[in-house]
């Protein structure tokens, strides 16, 4: 299409609550239209017309004491939907809450986004002490056992294009941090099922995790386990991960995908 082509079908308020959308991804605990405005170097009043109007459409949530507007769960489910899995969280809900009463631990289930893992259902654990993330939150795969279950069954063009865009950024002494050891974490994953991660973000969190694959084959989520690593030993990774990986399979059957 020309430029000349382009200007004509432009709509300069659908191109800014566009990139409004875009910039809350990216703020997880929220921005005001001021922030907004200034950020985006827009008009204040035409940045709070718009998030208004998200809002009151359902596509924004607005804290009433702070008035920051955040990104709702309805732009998830219609991405879901957009890529054919609007019915993951159905499916997954009462397999994960079966889990979660197995292992007392915080249960979850995410996928891929861009280059990021983004939690899409959680079931905290029922011990008085449990960790949390909330839907919507943002995760790096380079350290998190999901993104490393997803990863490891993908298409080798898709994997590259997401190694291709890691900067393998160095949290602790446990994280990895090059190419080489990445893969050769994804060849545990497909040897064992499921992905660990070791605290290697966040010190004393252990997760296990193990993908979840459509009615074609495709990794299109994973389901994991979440907890302290006093009461995730590394010593019970075998037995956590065959637990999450019945439940993946579980969640991969009602997907349509035949369990072999």
């Amino acid at each position: 299409m020309s430029n000349q082509e382009k200007s004509k079908y432009h709509v300069p308020n659908l191109e800014r609550a566009l990139k409004i959308i875009e910039l809350l991804a990216d703020h997880h605990h929220g921005m005001s239209s001021s922030d907004i405005a200034s950020t985006l170097e827009i008009p204040v009043n035409s940045a709070f017309r718009i998030t208004m109007t998200l809002y009151n459409n359902g596509y924004l949530e607005r804290c009433e004491t702070s008035k920051k507007f955040s990104l709702s769960r309805k732009l998830l489910s219609i991405g879901y939907t957009a890529c054919g899995e609007g019915s993951l969280i159905e499916l997954s809900i009462d397999v994960m809450r079966e889990l979660r009463d197995k292992v007392k631990e915080t249960v979850l289930v995410g996928s891929i986004l861009d280059n990021q893992g983004v939690v899409v259902e959680n079931l905290t654990g029922l011990h008085p002490f449990s960790f949390v993330a909330r839907v919507g939150t943002r995760f790096n795969l380079h350290t998190a056992a999901p993104g490393k279950a997803i990863m490891a069954y993908l298409p080798e063009r898709e994997l590259n294009g997401l190694l291709d865009s890691f900067s393998f950024e160095k949290f602790n002494e446990r994280t990895i941090t090059s190419k080489a050891g990445f893969i050769k974490e994804l060849d545990f994953v497909k040897e064992h099922g499921y992905g660990i991660d070791r605290a290697e973000e966040f010190d004393n969190c252990h997760c296990i995790a193990a993908p979840i694959f459509n009615h074609g084959g495709h990794p299109i989520a994973a389901i994991w386990v979440t907890g302290p690593a006093s009461r995730l030993k590394e010593s019970n990774f075998e037995q956590l991960g065959k637990q999450v990986i019945e439940a993946a399979e579980k969640i991969s059957k009602k997907m349509g995908y035949k369990v072999f």
